[in-house]
């Protein structure tokens, strides 16, 4: 009769190795005292290739991401935060209420294993504060040198309650374009850290669960909310843009509506920025019937993430799709889709 295992996992100076993803007992013991551990949930440690569950009426949504940050730590998060927050974010955007996730790593030998457990600490942690679950994941462990450390997937699924219909292709001429605070922080946070940049004033990414701000909107105008979209890699022009193609639209944005952070702003004409491409990664855009739009304001601005949410445009009839800015010189420029990668590993 086999013995049972004792601790081996040293979380203080151990580091990832090949055994690690093998399949055999070291691998047993990364599941059982880092991971099953830190996520624990009655799903997770029955300890099955998958997660059995049953879910709500409603429509079923599922979405997935995968997160190469870099650096791996960043002012107001880390990798792992950021994953569960990003595919939150990206199952809510249809209005749903997420209900579970699933998540798979990709370790380089050599990743200390206390980087490691503070990555997944901080990924349960974020996970418990969305009230979404990991229930089921998947480990592999590649050569030193084929990696960069970490790599996370995540899966999420949820489901949209009876009444609502969120889309990219329902901006209609005359809604009323919002978002829910100030844009540009993330992408700046993660330069400054990626570059040891030092600033006057602090930087930290914006990266949260947009879950509970969404429902707080969905429950007080479930049919006046046409789109929501989370501005991430491209930032908030490339959010409109993707917007606009899907309804076939045009928008018309005012500069000086947009709500942007002085050091963020700052940040940015050193770096030769624009402030509208770089990334965010807990905002939301919302397109929604022009007599909703005061409602909805006031929801957001009530909800600790949305405190500086504001109306910056509306939406037009154009048949090219253009997304115009007025400027704050009394000028009209075109809010054009980004070409190439402003800033590449950025979530």
């Amino acid at each position: 009769m086999p013995k049972p295992y004792t601790s081996s996992l040293n979380l203080t100076t151990g580091k990832v190795d090949l055994s690690h993803g093998g399949g055999g007992r070291a691998m047993a013991q990364l599941v059982d005292e880092l991971f099953i551990r830190h996520f624990d949930n009655d799903l997770l440690r029955q300890r099955n290739d998958q997660a059995l569950f049953a879910v709500p009426a409603g429509r079923l949504v599922i979405s997935t991401d995968g997160h190469v940050i870099s650096p791996l730590f960043f002012p107001g998060g880390d990798i792992g935060s950021l994953a569960v927050h990003g595919t939150v974010n990206d199952v809510s955007m249809s209005g749903a209420r997420p209900l579970y996730l699933a998540a798979g790593f990709i370790l380089e030998e050599g990743l200390p294993l206390a980087d490691l457990e503070r990555i997944v600490a901080s990924m349960a942690a974020a996970a418990r504060q969305a009230n979404t679950p990991v229930i089921t994941g998947d480990t592999k462990v590649v050569e030193r040198g084929k990696g960069d450390g970490v790599f996370i997937t995540t899966t999420g699924v949820g489901i949209v309650p009876k009444g609502v219909n969120l889309s990219g292709d329902r901006a209609r001429p005359g809604c009323a374009i919002l978002v829910s605070g100030s844009i540009g922080d993330h992408g700046v946070a993660i330069m400054a850290g990626r570059e040891n940049l030092q600033f006057g004033t602090s930087i930290v990414s914006d990266s949260a669960a947009l879950n509970g701000l969404v429902a707080e909107m969905v429950a007080i105008a479930p049919d006046a909310i046409h789109c929501l979209r989370d501005p991430t890699r491209g930032g908030l022009a490339t959010a409109l843009n993707e917007l606009a193609r899907q309804s076939g639209v045009g928008m018309v944005v005012d500069e000086t509506r947009i709500p942007i952070k002085a050091e963020v702003k700052a940040a940015c004409e050193i770096l030769g920025l624009d402030p509208l491409y770089v990334a965010n990664e807990g905002k939301l855009v919302c397109i929604c019937a022009p007599d909703a739009a005061q409602r909805l304001l006031a929801v957001m601005q009530r909800h600790p993430l949305g405190r500086d949410a504001a109306i910056i445009g509306e939406v037009v009839d154009d048949p090219h799709g253009f997304v115009q800015m007025l400027t704050a010189f009394g000028g009209r420029r075109i809010v054009d889709w980004p070409v190439g990668e402003q800033l590449p590993r950025i979530c």
